[in-house]
């Protein structure tokens, strides 16, 4: 589990960075980027450890499915994968 954990971390963390800086909305990847903490194992550990609030999977999972249908929906996240890699190109 916590390598799903890792993965859906750096994946909503790159959502979160394309849409920052491809994107018409850098606040929306802002608020994607500080979502993507959620997913780091050790970053839930911490705030497990120094507040006692456990984040349950089902929070985790829904998040996640919202932050994709976010992305790929509203905030056009293939034109925007378009954009960079034109800017590298």
């Amino acid at each position: 589990m916590r390598i799903a954990g890792w993965f859906f971390a750096f994946l909503v963390l790159t959502i979160g960075l394309i849409n920052t800086f491809w994107g018409n909305d850098p606040g929306y990847g802002i608020f994607v980027m500080l979502s993507s903490l959620v997913f780091f194992n050790p970053v839930t550990d911490y705030l497990s450890r120094k507040t006692g609030v456990v984040i349950p999977l089902w929070i985790k999972i829904v998040l996640a499915l919202l932050i994709f249908w976010t992305a790929l929906g509203v905030a056009e996240l293939s034109d925007k994968i378009d954009l960079m890699v034109n800017d590298f190109l």
